[in-house]
C-alpha cells in the first residue's frame, strides 16, 4: 500500500511531466535543416532540405545559410512546395558565397494578398559538393518570417551537422571479382562432394 506520502510526490512529478510535455508542445514553429546522405562521402553531393514544422500564417521568409566551406562547396538551391501551396510565389535562392561559406538572404514570398500557409513542409533544397572530411556545422541566420499582416513570427531555429568521411559505400570491380571467384570455388567443391 502507498503512503499518503508518497502518493503525493508521485502526483507532483506527474504533473511536472506533464507541464513540462506542455510547454514543449506549445513552443512555437522550429525551422530546421535535413541533410541526405549523413554522413556523405568525399566526392558526393549533399542534398540540404529547410523545412518549417507547426507555422500558422506563414506569408513571407529570409534567412541566410552558413556552412564549412573547407568540407562543402554550395551548387544551387531551389524552391520547395510548402509556400506555394499557398498561391503564386517569389523566390530567390540566395548568393553563393563558398569562399565565406555561405548563402546570403535566401527568400520567399507570397504575391498576393492571400492568408499565409498553416503546418508544416520544405521551404528551400540546395545542394552541395563534399571536398572534404570532417565534421561539419550548417546553420540558420538572419533569419525573419512574418505572417499575412506583416508582423514577425517567431520560431526555434536548429543547427545542423553533417559528417564527411573518405570512404565510399560503392565496392571496387577487383571486389566483385574476388567474390565471383570464392562462388565459383564454392560450386565446384560441392560438385566434388557429389
Amino acid at each position: 500500500m502507498i503512503s499518503w506520502k508518497a502518493w503525493k510526490q508521485r502526483l507532483c512529478i506527474a504533473l511536472l511531466l506533464g507541464a513540462a510535455s506542455m510547454q514543449a508542445a506549445i513552443a512555437g514553429p522550429v525551422l530546421s535543416m535535413t541533410a541526405t546522405p549523413n554522413p556523405a562521402a568525399l566526392g558526393s553531393t549533399i542534398s540540404v532540405d529547410v523545412k518549417l514544422d507547426d507555422i500558422a500564417d506563414l506569408y513571407a521568409y529570409q534567412f541566410t545559410l552558413s556552412f564549412n566551406s573547407a568540407l562543402f562547396q554550395a551548387t544551387g538551391g531551389t524552391e520547395s512546395g510548402f509556400l506555394q501551396s499557398g498561391g503564386s510565389t517569389v523566390f530567390d535562392a540566395g548568393v553563393v558565397d563558398n569562399v565565406a561559406g555561405s548563402i546570403a538572404f535566401v527568400y520567399g514570398s507570397l504575391l498576393s494578398p492571400v492568408p499565409g500557409v498553416s503546418g508544416s513542409g520544405m521551404l528551400a533544397h540546395f545542394t552541395f559538393d563534399v571536398i572534404g572530411t570532417g565534421s561539419g556545422l550548417f546553420q540558420l541566420s538572419d533569419v525573419l518570417f512574418l505572417d499575412s499582416g506583416f508582423g514577425d513570427l517567431a520560431l526555434q531555429v536548429q543547427d545542423l551537422t553533417v559528417q564527411a568521411n573518405g570512404s565510399t559505400s560503392v565496392p571496387e570491380p577487383a571486389a566483385f571479382w574476388m567474390l565471383g571467384l570464392g562462388l565459383a570455388g564454392i560450386g565446384v567443391m560441392r560438385r566434388r562432394r557429389a
